[in-house]
């Protein structure tokens, strides 16, 4: 079936949607020998060339939506390529398929990190309209009472806007350092950690423990990974209205 230039140079991996929609504009590519406007539409099987040399637009063909889950250690960074040549968590990955990760979490967040090899699908999770819970298991340094949690989940004014948790419960734990489960709906940097820090409470552990119905596995360990089941995947697609 043919589909957006854009979006099928995108699934190859050569570059994101809007690069390609960018080259399209200045005609730098063509499709089958004609210089390709935007709107255009192409199969996989079409010779397509970007500045004159042909790209393989089956490299990452793929019919099946996969999801993959790993349990990301914290001091693992989540870019594919990093200067100080520290492990990332695409060094975890099979290979073979093209890995799109959904949301990040910071170098000393650990936990549940989604990826998948179906970008409309990554980018559906992505997006703030969706509304997906994103959990989080918090020990949080200094004495929190009523007042703060419910600051907390009424909103406060961040940098980039306005945040909030949707739900905080205790987790346990003793004294100063304790454990609260908290669920945001947006993917913002920091965004738990610096909720907190509005408030001037230190955050000694971060730990994501759930994204929609997805949570992370008692026994899977340290930058394991493992395939979610047809159902999940299913079930995933149904919450952000995509069809397999």
């Amino acid at each position: 079936m043919p589909e957006r230039l854009q979006k099928l140079i995108a699934n190859a991996g050569y570059g994101s949607r809007r690069w390609a929609e960018r080259l399209i504009e200045q005609g730098r590519i063509s499709v089958n020998n004609h210089e390709a406007k935007l709107g255009d539409k192409a199969i996989i099987d079409d010779k397509v060339t970007i500045d004159g040399r042909p790209i393989d637009l089956k490299r990452y063909s793929e019919v099946e939506t996969k999801v993959l889950i790993i349990n990301k250690q914290a001091g693992i960074i989540c870019s594919n390529k990093d200067e100080e040549g520290r492990k990332s968590v695409f060094d975890f990955l099979p290979e073979n398929t093209r890995w799109v990760m959904v949301g990040r979490l910071d170098l000393n967040t650990s936990g549940l990190l989604l990826f998948t090899n179906n970008g409309d699908l990554a980018n559906k999770l992505m997006h703030p309209s969706s509304e997906i819970d994103r959990e989080y298991a918090v020990r949080v340094l200094g004495q929190v009472e009523e007042k703060h949690i419910k600051q907390l989940t009424s909103g406060i004014e961040l940098e980039d806007g306005f945040a909030k948790f949707h739900r905080v419960n205790l987790g346990g734990g003793e004294g100063a350092n304790r454990w609260y489960h908290v669920v945001v709906r947006e993917g913002r940097k920091r965004e738990v950690r610096r909720l907190w820090e509005a408030l001037e409470f230190k955050v000694s552990r971060l730990i994501r423990t759930r994204f929609g119905d997805i949570r992370l596995p008692d026994n899977l360990r340290a930058n394991q990974t493992d395939y979610l089941k047809p159902k999940q995947v299913e079930a995933l697609m149904k919450a952000v209205n995509l069809k397999e």
